[in-house]
């Protein structure tokens, strides 16, 4: 299959295929004899498994040890649990930091009267000191 085939067949693109062959993620395709880039059924699935690590908010360096492990036959399966719960802390610390920057704009929306007056409550709040502490 040719690299635009397995883009569609992968729902990726053709740059991001591109990307992961020369990040060494996935091994370079074989090239046909005009050139094209040919991906093997091996491959297509390599890139079906990064594409859904990827979604679940795993990095490329993680994706990459993940495959390791996959191929690993000495693997434990305690190993691809600590990785997995590793993401799980990290996406539950992105939650609550969205959670805090959530409750803020809530309490500055209703803090305006959204009216014709020139001050802006919202505004005022923005430049408190100590406010940009829910956004670091």
């Amino acid at each position: 299959m040719n690299i635009s085939q397995a883009a569609k067949f992968t729902g990726l693109t053709s740059k991001t295929i591109r990307f992961y062959e020369e990040k060494g993620i996935i091994p370079k395709a074989r090239r046909s004899d005009n050139g094209y880039r040919f991906y093997t059924e091996d491959q297509l699935e390599t890139l079906g498994f990064i594409k859904r690590a990827r979604g679940l908010g795993f990095s490329l360096d993680e994706c990459k040890q993940l495959l390791d492990l996959q191929h690993d036959p000495d693997r434990a399966s305690a190993e691809v649990k600590e990785k997995v719960q590793h993401n799980l802390e990290r996406v539950q610390s992105q939650i609550k930091h969205l959670e805090d920057i959530k409750l803020a704009l809530i309490k500055m929306s209703k803090s305006c009267p959204g009216n014709a007056d020139h001050d802006c409550p919202i505004l005022e709040e923005l430049c408190t000191e100590g406010h940009g502490e829910v956004l670091q």
